[in-house]
Formats: structure tokens, sequence, C-alpha cells
């Protein structure tokens, strides 16, 4: 059983074959290879296909398709993948036990020691370069390019989150202290977690503890536990969070609140990697990644001495600091997609927003952050399930900076093409309408800078059913590869 406060990736392996000898086998291998998942789930490709049917509450870890697909069922397979789990890696492996998109076929399936090899393969792709959902299409990514599903959360193709995610990138493969500094909302556990689920410690424990929120006088036995006896009310031995979190990664979140006695407490055990319970002279020691956060600024609160400036430079060995959402707005399309996709997962109805609602949204000065996108999706979900948000429907404050045109629906005016012109021999209404549509396409491409998701939010369409009509158009986006490049 899990540990109290100890967090592991969605305890959930999916596996898609229609061969029920070799889905035993290979719900018997994914299983002894992930020990702390609890269910792996396989299904016959068409259960999976039907739309009625749910999987669980949870996300997979990640999906295996084994069998012979002819290129339109892995197509339909890929593209329901991507819409029910879009931050999920997935593996298609054939009959013959090679990996989708790879070179090197291997031998048969069935065979114990292949798919004990082919599992062992997964399993050190993941954070690695598996073929996953936002593996490349032919030709391969960018050398050492992460594949995007490591990023949840942290959507985006601003400057600002590249250098985020290019620091999780260098800092994740060291055991290096990491301060993580932003503003409330920014993100900052989401950048630990990353951190933490693309170093070598992924498979062990990610244990979060906020400083700020535990009273003073319990903090040090809830970091270090106490031994039966110590005070009132410690009625047996307890763990603290550093031994649940032995062999993993520690996040201590809002360390800037942490009362200085405990900073020195905290600054012994970095210096030494050992440790006291409380009411006990034992020494133990201690084996864990430590990654802080906070959104006050250290360099003043030393200053002022509140903040021990040694503790400060053992924590600050890498600094990532996390930009405001007003400094990357560029990226709020892909952010609040990914919101209505996460929302629709948990089972809350979805919600779209027009081009015009975006725009207002992109004016506001997000105090909040992210924090409070997400929360203002989730209202609008509410307010307006299953419908289209305009910017009328906004609350006043992401609003009061726009004038608004309304038109004759009262919703704000929209493009009205421009009526064609009829030769006299007539006009062919399907080769009018294909052009119109490749013309707008392309259109919406270049407004959104070459990113597919985003294009496909200005259109109104999902992504795989724009990358479909970009197939069908022979459309590539600028600067990407044609098949969803730069999302």
């Amino acid at each position: 059983m899990q540990s109290p406060g100890i967090l592991v990736v969605p305890a959930c392996i999916l596996i898609v074959d229609d061969d029920t000898e070799r889905t035993g086998v290979l719900r018997e291998r994914l299983a002894k290879a992930f020990r702390e998942h609890d269910e792996v789930l396989a299904l016959r490709s068409m259960e999976w296909l039907n739309d009625n049917y749910a999987l669980t509450e949870r996300n997979p870890l990640l999906a295996v398709v084994v069998g012979q697909w002819k290129g339109w069922e892995q197509s339909r397979i890929r593209d329901k993948l991507i819409e029910s789990y879009p931050d999920v890696p997935f593996y298609f492996i054939d009959e013959a036990g090679k990996t989708g998109g790879g070179d090197n076929p291997e031998p048969e399936l069935l065979e114990t020691n292949p798919i004990d090899d082919r599992i062992r393969r997964i399993v050190r792709s993941l954070g690695d370069n598996g073929e996953g959902r936002q593996a490349a299409p032919p030709g391969g990514r960018k050398p050492g390019q992460k594949p995007n599903w490591l990023f949840r959360g942290l959507s985006g193709e601003s400057p600002a989150i590249q250098s985020v995610k290019n620091d999780i990138s260098l800092v994740a493969a060291s055991d290096s202290t990491v301060l993580v500094t932003g503003a409330t909302g920014t993100g900052k556990e989401i950048v630990a977690r990353n951190i933490h689920f693309q170093s070598p410690r992924r498979l062990k424990p990610f244990v979060p503890v906020n400083c700020g929120a535990i009273p003073p006088d319990l903090l040090e036995s809830e970091l270090f536990g106490h031994e039966k006896g110590a005070f009132t009310g410690a009625v047996s031995d307890r763990k603290g969070r550093f031994e649940l979190a032995d062999g993993g990664t520690l996040f201590l979140d809002e360390i800037g609140d942490m009362p200085v006695p405990m900073q020195v407490k905290l600054l012994r055990v970095l210096q030494e990697r050992t440790f006291e319970r409380v009411g006990s002279g034992k020494a133990r020691q201690v084996n864990v990644r430590i990654i802080a956060a906070t959104h006050r600024d250290l360099d003043k609160l030393v200053a002022e001495g509140r903040f021990r400036e040694d503790l400060y430079f053992r924590l600050s060995v890498f600094p990532i600091h996390v930009p405001d959402l007003k400094d990357r707005i560029e990226d709020l399309p892909l952010l609040i997609e990914e919101i209505r996709r996460k929302l629709k997962q948990t089972g809350s109805a979805g919600v779209s927003l027009t081009t015009h609602a975006i725009r207002a949204l992109e004016g506001y000065a997000w105090p909040g952050n992210i924090r409070e996108l997400s929360n203002l999706i989730e209202r609008m979900s509410i307010l307006y399930p299953d419908g289209e948000v305009d910017v009328g429907d906004l609350p006043p404050q992401y609003r009061e900076h726009v004038e608004i045109e309304q038109g004759p629906a009262g919703h704000d005016a929209g493009i009205v093409p421009e009526p064609p012109h009829f030769h006299p021999d007539g006009l062919d209404l399907k080769r009018y309408l294909a052009d119109t549509e490749r013309s707008l396409i392309q259109s919406a491409l270049d407004e959104a800078g070459g990113v597919v998701a985003r294009a496909a939010a200005l259109l109104k369409l999902r992504r795989t059913t724009l990358v479909e009509k970009m197939r069908k158009y022979e459309l590539r986006a600028p600067g990407g590869d044609g098949d969803g490049g730069g999302s």
C-alpha cells in the first residue's frame, strides 16, 4: 500500500490487443515492471474505440498497443489515445515485437525473453526517447529534444517557458539541489514533479511538504518523524517526510516561510545527510534529493535576517525561475486547451472559448497566473456546460479592458465571408468550399505561428481533426512538419 504523503504516477497501465494469449503475457510482464501500479487494464481494440467505454477516473501511466494494424486502424487508435489521454506516452508494437516507428525488428513477441527485453526498453524510454504521443513523425525529433508529455502542466512554446523546460532537462539527471522561484500559481510544484519524473529517481517517491502550512511546533516532527513518547500525543513511532522520500525526491514548498530555528536543522541535514527523529538520539542516514520552492524574495529575507544565508546558498545550487503568465501570454491558447482536456478527463462538462474571448483574456494581467486561469475555465464549464463562451460571457474583470462589438444575436461580431462572384457558367460549389477551407486553415496556421493546437482553437476544431485536414490539403505548419509541428 502506498505510504501517506507519497505521490506516485497514476496507477494504471493500458494494453490494447486483440490476442488474449499475448495480452495475458504482457499483463504479467508489465505488472512486474511497474510494481507500484495496482492495475494493468487490457482491452480489445473495438472496446477501446467504442465511445461509450470509459477507462478509469485516472490517467494511465502509459499505453501499449500490440497487433498487426492496418494504417487506418492504427490512425484511429492513435487519435483516440491523443484525444483521451493527451499527456500519456503510448507504444505501438507489431506482432514481431518491433516498436512502431523503429528500424530494428526483434524476435517473436510471445517468447519470454524478448517480451522482458521489450518491457525493459519501454521502462528505460520513459523520460528518454520512447515512441510516445509527442514523438516526432518520420524523421525523428531534434537531437536531445524531450517528448512534450514529460512537461505536463508546462504547455507552451514561448521563449520563457522553453527556457524552463531546458533547465529541467539539464538538471534532472543530476542530484543537485534545485530552488524553484516564481509567483503564486505559476506552477512551481509542476516544475519539481517534472524534474523528479525525468530523473533516475522517478520510480521512487516524490514527497511534497508545504513548509508554510504546518505549525512551527509540528514542522520538525513532520519532516524528521518522532519516537513513541517524544511528546504528548506521540503514541507510536512515526516516520517523517525525509524517511518517506528515501531514494526519491523531497519537495519543500514555500521554503521562505520556514521558521529560522528549523532552518538551522534543515541546513545540518543538507550538509551531513543525517537526521534524528524527535525524541531520539540515533542518527539516521537518508538519500533524498531536495527541491525547494518559494514565491518570496529570499535575497530580501536574507538581508532582513529572516532567512539564513548559508541555507540559501545550499538550496540555490541550480535556480529555476517560473515566469508569470503575463510574461508568456502567447501560451494562453495552449494552456486553455490543456485545462479543457483535463476537465473533460475528470468527467466535467466541456466548454469552448471564441477567438475574441481568448484575445480578451490575452489582455488581462493574470495576478493569479495559471491557477487563476484554471479556476476561470472550470467556472465557465459549470456556467456554460458543453457551450461556447464569448467575450460578453466572461466575468467583468476579464473584459473591462476591451470594447465588445455586438452582433445581431448579442455575441461579438465575427468574420462574414465576402459572397462569391458567380460566373455565367455557374460555380463549382465543392471546389469553392474546399479552396475556402484550405485558405482559412493556412491563415489560422500563419496567425498561430505554426502552432497546430492554437490554430485548431482559432478554427474551433479538435487538433486531430485539423491535422487530418492539413494532410488532406497537403498543408504544412510554418516552421513545422505538417503533422502537428509546433504543438
